[in-house]
């Protein structure tokens, strides 16, 4: 064995005072070593976030450690001093952020912000920095890198932005990365490139990668071992293949379990034809005013796509991010106005509709959004939040906050009106955001990715819970996601979309044992962990 790089010993970390525990983290102890990729896996609040900010010295106002040592090249970075710590953060010790549009600075370009890792640590000559810059973004595979060095952060995809982060981690070529659910928001094909480019630099590099998750998808993919976490405490570590096939504890086993099957989903007979909505010659074209950086350019995010829902029925809008899913479902609900075609629900055409016309029929459709914060006003309640709709639909308060009470017992989240959002967690949101919707009675609900950035065991959960909730409210729901084999869990049939276009529908079973079209195929090749089987190219810790 090798020397460890990283040794975490007897680490306890403590939370303010009126948290939910007392301890982030209790007494853990695990070691990263050079040339492997160690998953630290857990749902939120196991503590493995608060573990890799301890590491970085970049622990949150209130949260100290109170015991324990965290040793990184013969240093205890516990007792280091701000300034001693910040030499080593980019330089020693790289970091790969959840979020890169919050974690990258939007008024700056992104070679400026490259060239500023350099800065920082008075690594090279201004001269030599934007040189240095386009190198990297060149290693990490951004296209177009001439270009995407002077733009901003804004002006690039999802995945483009991560790889720009991952840039900005290497540029000081550090001895370990600390990788903190750098995927988890990304659609499955870019989710797959980010892991093997991830996988590919560790291996040119021979670093030591600490990689934080909570899919067991990703770990089959690139763990060397794993930790798995739990309420701050660790609960099992071993190699990938002995965690992954023989798990010990029964945390594991329940987290394993809670992986969307890759078994055939279960064969749904075709519901009678009774069309809730009807979908026709749908258009909607976005455009572009010419920039610095970018001519003027339109986007055709629908293209003449039609389909039927019949009451009753969960129809899956499956394709990555850019292929128009989103953008069908607000035209859906509204939100959006396309160019052309016809949305037709329970025989009104509300594509044509505005205005008072249109109110009088938008209780029927509504939407649970992704992000169940941004779409919550932090300053309301959730039980006035719940109740708004109603009222503004001539509901009487008092009839409307009871109302409110109701649907919050029935996802689960009882007495908790008058609680604000950021008091519960995010499948607890999302809750939220189910009851919501459903405040108005209507006939169909839009599920715009809602459990694509939830842990495994939430996501089981508010599936069962949409599942249940269709079949008691006798809803039709229509249920966009990047995944399709979450897709074939709950659907009755799926639609495929490429670049605002219709390239595949089906029964689920079908469309998930026998796709037709290749990229029905390609997005089924990349969900990670499908192929999980003793991969062999696990690094080999000597």
């Amino acid at each position: 064995m090798t020397d460890a790089l990283l040794r975490i010993s007897d680490l306890t970390v403590a939370l303010p005072p009126g948290a939910d525990r007392e301890y982030a983290v209790e007494d853990i102890s695990y070691e990263v070593f050079p040339g492997e990729i160690l998953c630290v896996v857990g749902e939120s609040g196991s503590g493995k976030s608060i573990t890799a900010s301890a590491v970085m010295g970049l622990l949150p106002r209130g949260v100290r450690p109170v015991s324990g040592e965290v040793m990184f090249a013969g240093q205890d970075l516990l007792q280091l001093k701000e300034r001693k710590h910040r030499a080593l953060r980019g330089k020693e010790i790289g970091m790969i952020f959840q979020e890169p549009m919050t974690a990258l600075n939007p008024l700056m370009r992104v070679g400026d912000q490259i060239a500023e890792v350099f800065e920082a640590h008075r690594a090279l000559p201004s001269s030599e920095r934007q040189a240095r810059a386009l190198e990297l973004l060149k290693e990490v595979g951004i296209p177009q890198p001439e270009r995407a060095i002077r733009a901003y952060p804004f002006e690039l995809s999802g995945g483009q932005r991560q790889r720009v982060m991952i840039a900005m981690a290497l540029a000081l070529e550090p001895k370990l990365l600390i990788a903190d659910e750098p995927t988890t928001a990304l659609d499955v094909t870019t989710q797959a490139q980010i892991l093997e480019l991830i996988r590919d630099l560790q291996r040119h590099r021979q670093m030591a990668v600490m990689f934080i998750t909570h899919d067991f998808g990703v770990v089959a993919e690139i763990a060397t071992r794993v930790c798995v976490m739990r309420h701050g405490r660790i609960l099992e570590l071993g190699s990938r293949d002995d965690v992954l096939d023989n798990p010990r504890h029964a945390y594991t086993r329940a987290l394993l379990e809670a992986i969307p099957s890759d078994a055939a989903p279960p064969q749904r007979s075709p519901l009678a034809p009774s069309p809730l909505l009807e979908v026709s010659q749908l258009n909607r074209v976005f455009r572009s005013g010419r920039s610095l950086f970018k001519p003027a350019r339109s986007v055709q995010a629908l293209d003449d796509v039609s389909f039927t829902l019949s009451r009753g029925e969960t129809i899956g809008i499956v394709g990555e991010s850019g292929s128009g899913k989103s953008t069908l479902g607000r035209c859906i609900v509204r939100l959006e106005r396309p160019d052309s075609g016809q949305i037709v629900l329970n025989g009104v055409p509300l594509s044509s509709l505005s205005g008072q016309e249109l109110r009088r029929q938008r209780h029927q459709v509504q939407m649970v959004f992704q992000d169940p914060y941004a779409s919550l006003n932090p300053r309301t309640r959730v039980g006035m939040a719940i109740a708004q709709g109603p009222i503004a639909n001539g509901v009487a308060r008092a009839e409307a906050l009871a109302r409110a009470d109701e649907l919050l017992a029935t996802v689960g989240l009882e007495g908790s009106a008058d609680r604000f959002p950021h008091e519960f967690s995010g499948g607890q949101r999302q809750r939220i955001g189910i009851a919501r919707a459903l405040a108005l009675n209507p006939e169909l609900i839009v599920a715009d990715e809602a459990v694509s950035a939830l842990d495994v065991s939430i996501q089981a959960q508010v599936l069962e819970l949409l599942e249940d909730l269709k079949q008691r409210f006798s809803l039709s729901l229509l249920f966009i996601t990047h995944d399709l084999r979450v897709a074939a869990q709950i659907c009755d049939r799926i639609i495929v979309m490429q670049k605002g276009r219709i390239v595949e529908q089906g029964l689920a079973r079908d469309v998930f044992l026998n796709p037709q079209d290749a990229y029905t195929r390609q997005l089924l090749e990349a969900i990670p962990g499908r192929h999980h089987a003793h991969h062999d190219e696990a690094t080999t810790i000597t």
